[in-house]
């Protein structure tokens, strides 16, 4: 059955509201009023942010859970407690995850995470970390902090464990890595389904930025900002209790799809910790853009980062927009009905159901009127 690329709960609100009764409209614009959360403007510039709460979790944990009304699933053993989700115990051999089960289609976005780690492990006897992910697959277990190994889109780790560093001790070896990381450490990757995580060095070969970080055991607050805007991420924390962002990494030029899952997920072995989250909060940012940062920054189909090169991935890059065959609206088109609706600037966008591939394969364009104004659409299974 085919599938919009965009979230429709806005639509569906909309067409009601303008088929109902005066009484109803008013109920219904006052829970609008109530609930919308206003623009506020960050940093210099004109930037501004709203809160996104089909992507926001917080107190009482109210959306979590395996219902289809659910915005949060849980996995492995992962719990929700009164004051926290608590994706892993102080116990060796665990797991767990917390997935939203929206796809977030944002431009630009900023993901605002509290977390705490604690245990009862002493120094280097505690592990291994937690990971936030923005990635096309959700709900899938795995090694890396939990989750699957060779992830499509961007991770986010913070690691509390030394591996190459400890390994190196054992074979009693001087440590001596190219520059020196002490843990625990923030890194990020960005993968497109070709590279698998090292768990021997700590991800070194695919990290593309990190800092040190000490978040164990503190008796105040800790955060985590990923923030992603105009292809620039930006990694900050504030783990000082001073209420004030620190810089962590920041790569130009890392291109993300659109509508991919966040979530966050850890991992225990030998060695343990409590992996809590507090609470996750997206917000939209919504920043001017030049003509030319416009045809820049066309959607992509495979995350990737400027100036590095991947190896070749199994997922499919479509190309060149050039070469993809173009359909009209409700023309049948690999033995269905192309399902089209208005995207931005009064674009189609169409979808149809391809049977043949679990990834994406085919890249449509449906032309509006006579003006040629060209949307992509995505076709999948």
């Amino acid at each position: 059955m085919a599938t919009t690329l965009a979230p429709s709960g806005w639509w569906r609100r909309w067409r009601w509201f303008l088929s109902a009764q005066d009484g109803s409209r008013m109920l219904f614009l006052l829970f609008l009023l109530g609930s919308w959360q206003g623009p506020r403007q960050v940093g210099a510039g004109q930037t501004f942010e709203y809160l996104k709460r089909e992507h926001s979790l917080s107190k009482p944990y109210q959306g979590v859970g395996t219902g289809s009304s659910s915005l949060w699933n849980l996995m492995g053993n992962a719990m929700v407690m009164t004051q926290y989700v608590r994706l892993t115990p102080d116990m060796q051999s665990k797991q767990g995850a917390l997935w939203n089960r929206v796809p977030c289609f944002l431009r630009d976005w900023e993901l605002q995470v509290h977390f705490r780690i604690h245990g009862q492990g002493k120094k280097n006897l505690h592990g291994d970390g937690l990971a936030i992910w923005y990635t096309k697959d959700r709900m899938q277990s795995g090694p890396v902090f939990g989750n699957m190994d060779k992830f499509v889109g961007l991770g986010v780790f913070v690691d509390t464990y030394p591996n190459e560093e400890k390994q190196q001790e054992a074979q009693k070896r001087r440590y001596s890595p190219g520059v020196q990381r002490v843990f625990p450490y923030i890194s990020a990757m960005v993968n497109n389904g070709s590279l698998s995580y090292d768990h021997e060095r700590d991800g070194r070969p695919t990290e593309l930025g990190g800092c040190t970080a000490i978040v164990r055991n503190l008796h105040y607050d800790t955060f985590l900002v990923i923030r992603y805007v105009k292809r620039h991420l930006t990694v900050m924390m504030d783990i000082d209790g001073k209420h004030e962002w620190r810089d962590c990494i920041e790569v130009p030029g890392v291109r993300l799809p659109r509508g991919y899952y966040f979530g966050t997920s850890s991992l225990t072995g030998d060695l343990s910790d409590n992996h809590d989250i507090i609470s996750l909060k997206l917000f939209e940012l919504t920043v001017d853009r030049t003509p030319e940062e416009e045809k820049l920054h066309r959607d992509v189909f495979l995350p990737s980062v400027d100036n590095m090169k991947l190896p070749e991935s199994e997922h499919r890059d479509p190309g060149d927009p050039g070469d993809w065959p173009t359909v009209g609206e409700g023309q049948p088109c690999g033995g269905s009905e192309v399902t089209c609706a208005h995207g931005s600037q009064g674009h189609l966008l169409c979808v149809l159901p391809l049977r043949n591939t679990e990834h994406w394969h085919l890249l449509v364009t449906c032309l509006q009127g006579t003006d040629e104004q060209e949307e992509a659409a995505l076709c999948s299974d």
